[in-house]
């Protein structure tokens, strides 16, 4: 798809065609565990990447820095609030498609001068839908339902500004009105946990974000975790199993794997970094953001290199 042009539904995979793709799939409990460069590797040009966490909490920074770094090309990403992350995937071009509710490092530094650049130049196709429509499509998605019936937006000018197809219906047991919106069905799902065994079976704590629904719609998963737990310790604990093991493709044990973003009970965000990047693309929009990851994304060997840029390396 080029830049510009109008896109196609966000899903148009009829449900049969998507069951039948899943049907396919090794669902058995085997372990999962490869690197970092492994793990991206498994994601292909054109795929759809959907990113879990929200904001600037739980990223999967790691996964996107590497995906970056292999330069992947003409992606759709979606993602219910993007940040930093946003920046990076579209100055290394990385997408053609970007799908999200809000775009901005975090609230204080405004939007993101590199996604202005983007979109009002035409180098993007850029979605915007409500934070809530987009949870919506995903838990569509994760259902099996090739749309689900909202209230979702209506009232608001957003349905009219979207280049994508969304449908209204009248209930057949009220009257009312509502809006469908289509299913998600992404490629890819990247999510950051703070815990995982090898099978795949994550725990995440702090707010859980769409990242639930996110994994069960995905076609496939790759799961960044702070530690690789035994799976008796995740069967301690069968209630805090949020991703199950059979939704899993590929698992990467990666400290610090959400920095400079937080990862809830293990770091806090790196607001220093965030605030002097911030300041950088301020003033020097896309340019500075290349020279900028020209440094911290391109320069370090590996993520473990990075995180000592961040003075991470050394805390436990």
């Amino acid at each position: 798809m080029t830049p510009g042009t109008q896109p196609l539904p966000p899903s148009s995979v009829p449900y049969l065609d998507l069951r039948q793709r899943l049907s396919k799939r090794d669902r058995g409990l085997r372990e999962k565990v490869m690197s970092l460069s492994e793990a991206v590797a498994t994601i292909n040009e054109h795929d759809h990447v959907a990113i879990g966490g929200n904001t600037f909490s739980r990223t999967p920074f790691a996964l996107i820095w590497e995906l970056v770094r292999q330069q992947k090309r003409h992606l759709t990403i979606s993602r219910s609030i993007t940040s930093t992350e946003g920046d990076f995937l579209l100055a290394g071009g990385c997408v053609d498609k970007y799908m999200t509710s809000w775009f901005s490092q975090g609230i204080i530094w405004g939007l993101s001068r590199v996604m202005r650049d983007y979109v009002e130049n035409g180098k993007v196709i850029y979605e915007e839908w409500s934070h809530m429509s987009l949870g919506m499509m995903y838990r569509a998605g994760a259902m099996g339902l090739p749309f689900i019936p909202t209230r979702v937006m209506m009232g608001s000018s957003m349905p009219a500004a979207l280049r994508s197809t969304v449908e209204t219906m009248h209930c057949p047991y009220s009257g009312d009105e509502v809006m469908l919106l289509p299913a998600l069905n992404p490629n890819v799902a990247l999510i950051h946990v703070q815990r995982a065994d090898a099978y795949g079976n994550a725990q995440y704590d702090g707010l859980p974000f769409m990242d639930a629904d996110i994994a069960m719609a995905a076609d496939r998963v790759i799961l960044t975790t702070e530690k690789i737990v035994s799976n008796d310790e995740i069967r301690a604990a069968p209630d805090h199993t949020r991703i199950p093991f059979m939704a899993v493709d590929a698992v990467v044990e990666c400290p610090f794997g959400a920095a400079p973003h937080e990862c809830a009970g293990h770091y806090d965000p790196d607001y220093k970094y965030m605030g002097a990047y911030a300041d950088l693309t301020r003033s020097g929009g896309v340019d500075a953001a290349l020279d900028h990851m020209r440094e911290h994304v391109f320069e370090p060997k590996d993520w473990t290199e990075f995180v000592h840029k961040l003075g991470l390396g050394g805390k436990a």
